[in-house]
């Protein structure tokens, strides 16, 4: 069903149910939402009216944290850690105001939403970073991506420069200075002209996943860097969610794992594009 409705059965009026979702008092899987329209488990559903008001899609989440890691949902348009010349927050900057001390492990570009983890400990610090060289910490990606692959499933591997001869980096076969760059894809859903795929890391190069995709022939939408000016109009921001994250504590050995469902903002984009491949029966079809 969907969260409107769900929030109704729990006895809501309409105007309550939207003001409690944009107030980040319901959350799915744990993650706070203000798109009643989506499709939801009631099982994965959680109404919390005494909860923190938060700005939903604007600022940072913290979903967990022991003394010395943390697990933060970052929003789309913030920057992971300070930059030259840029004067806005970021994730370094906003985690520490709530938590204190804060060191950074790993980033996600500033249009990506989703899961990301700041160390607390300068000791856990370097844990996370060893398990990331290892490849034993689970990273997975949702893109919206233009075109249909023909793939189900697929494994991309390729040496990354930075500079592949046009001032970006990318993809160059045989580079002496290049670096590894792996990635695992599954397509999940076929939107009309777009898909919806799942990427999950192997490596965990600069814009790895987003280079992968239009190499391949198929840009992440939103994507300008790699996409071009066209592609870039596809979509308000990059389509690209960090959506599972799984790992096992470098201090306490516990076990770790982590999902955030698309963003709202994609979950919306993707309901609307598949709502014009498949208009209802007796609509008309624009030509």
């Amino acid at each position: 069903m969907r969260l409107i409705e769900h929030l109704k059965h729990l006895g809501l009026s309409n105007r309550k149910a939207r003001e409690a979702m944009a107030s980040g008092k319901v959350s799915v899987s744990g993650i706070p939402t203000r798109d009643g329209g989506r499709d939801i488990d009631p099982s994965e559903v959680s109404y919390r009216p005494n909860a923190p008001r938060v700005t939903v899609g604007r600022d940072l989440l913290i979903l967990w944290r022991d003394r010395h890691l943390a697990v933060v949902y970052k929003p789309s348009g913030m920057l992971s850690v300070p930059a030259p010349r840029r004067r806005e927050t970021n994730v370094l900057a906003e985690a520490g105001r709530a938590l204190g001390s804060c060191y950074p492990v790993h980033r996600l570009d500033e249009g990506t939403s989703g899961l990301m983890m700041v160390a607390r400990s300068e000791r856990c610090q370097l844990g996370i970073k060893e398990l990331l060289e290892a490849h034993r910490i689970e990273r997975r990606y949702l893109a919206m991506v233009k075109g249909k692959l023909p793939k189900t499933r697929w494994r991309v591997e390729s040496t990354f420069v930075r500079n592949r001869g046009d001032g970006k980096r990318g993809s160059v076969e045989g580079a002496e200075n290049g670096r590894r760059a792996c990635t695992h894809f599954r397509s999940l859903e076929r939107l009309d002209r777009y898909t919806l795929v799942e990427a999950e890391l192997e490596t965990g190069r600069t814009h790895q996943v987003r280079i992968h995709l239009a190499e391949a022939g198929c840009p992440v939408l939103g994507d300008r860097l790699y996409g071009g000016h066209a592609v870039a109009r596809l979509a308000p921001r990059l389509a690209l969610h960090a959506t599972a994250l799984a790992l096992r504590h470098p201090i306490t050995g516990e076990s770790l794992r982590f999902e955030a469902p698309l963003a709202d903002d994609l979950e919306t984009m993707r309901r609307e594009v598949v709502s014009r491949a498949n208009p209802p029966r007796g609509s008309d079809r624009p030509v």
